[in-house]
């Protein structure tokens, strides 16, 4: 009989602790102590995060916010109060963390620092404000906007850190489920045609190395062997060759062409999803759902690429 893991449930596998969440064992690490100098640290480093993967200018210091509010609030196009909006957000994100700065300070100079006070009322209500406007915000790739990661930040000030750890253990697993089924997808769709056969091994090594750096932090001394598998991965996934069986047919060139090119966006996507570390449903489900016209038609929504000789 197979065995039943509750979430949650955590072991030492191969000398290193793990933790089981959404049918994978993630690699744990050492919680902080829960204080304001760590939730500073925490909410500065989840932050910098933020802005490494949404859409460009977004970070305005938080001395600024009061002008980015008055400029979104007067704008009337919808296109430009959307990008306004997200301004706005990243300003209250970083006058949250400027008055967590502050705080921390006064307390290593003795001063008690409680949770009713005016400043954390302050910064809650920066962090909260922000998280309201994360439908504005588009992830870098400008495919969808990326909530899991938005919120983040206002989680781990308004939970115990270990809550919060917990919490993206969750996030990590349903990462990795995400990255699997982009492998799929590609396997399925793509390779089931005769001159992708041979595609699968390149695209599960790649899914392989993806899942390890997400659950890799960029302190571990292993990371830099683990980043270096999984970009030589995706090099050798984007550089794989088609196999024609009549190299001058067009029909089959295009086909080819497109059958790449929708390789390369799986990869990309893959990319991306392992850097932030939280799933992206939506750019996900047009994936396969492109990958599963490509089966049928030979064609997709992509546009096709030039390929070398």
């Amino acid at each position: 009989m197979e065995e039943t893991i509750e979430p949650g449930t955590i072991r030492v596998i191969d000398g290193q602790t793990r933790i089981y969440q959404e049918g994978y064992w993630i690699k744990t690490y050492p919680v902080p102590e829960d204080t304001l100098l760590a939730k500073k640290r925490l909410i500065q480093a989840l932050t910098r995060r933020l802005f490494n993967h949404t859409e460009h200018g977004l970070n305005i210091p938080g001395n600024r916010l009061d002008e980015a509010k008055a400029t979104y609030e007067a704008e009337t196009d919808p296109a430009k109060k959307r990008v306004k909006g997200a301004m706005y957000a990243g300003a209250m994100f970083n006058r949250a963390t400027d008055i967590f700065t502050k705080l921390v300070e006064l307390q290593a100079l003795g001063v008690q620092i409680s949770s009713s006070n005016d400043l954390m009322r302050e910064c809650g209500r920066c962090l909260q404000e922000a998280l309201s406007l994360c439908r504005l915000v588009l992830h870098r790739s400008g495919e969808e906007g990326i909530d899991e990661l938005w919120g983040e930040p206002f989680r781990a000030f308004s939970i115990p850190i270990d809550a919060f750890y917990e919490s993206r253990y969750v996030k990590i697993g349903q990462a990795m489920r995400t990255i699997d089924q982009i492998a799929d997808a590609m396997v399925d769709y793509i390779g089931s045609s005769p001159m992708f056969a041979s595609l699968e091994p390149t695209v599960r090594e790649f899914a392989y190395y993806a899942k390890i750096k997400t659950e890799t932090l960029r302190t571990d001394r292993e990371v830099f062997e683990v980043w270096a598998n999984l970009v030589t991965a995706g090099e050798r996934l984007s550089g794989f060759k088609p196999i024609f069986i009549d190299p001058e047919n067009e029909q089959e060139k295009r086909k080819a062409s497109f059958g790449t090119q929708l390789i390369c966006n799986g990869r990309d996507l893959i990319f991306y999803i392992t850097r932030a570390r939280v799933s992206m449903p939506k750019s996900t489900d047009d994936f396969v759902d492109r990958c599963k016209t490509y089966s049928i038609k030979g064609t997709v929504d992509v546009m096709p690429i030039h390929l070398p000789a």
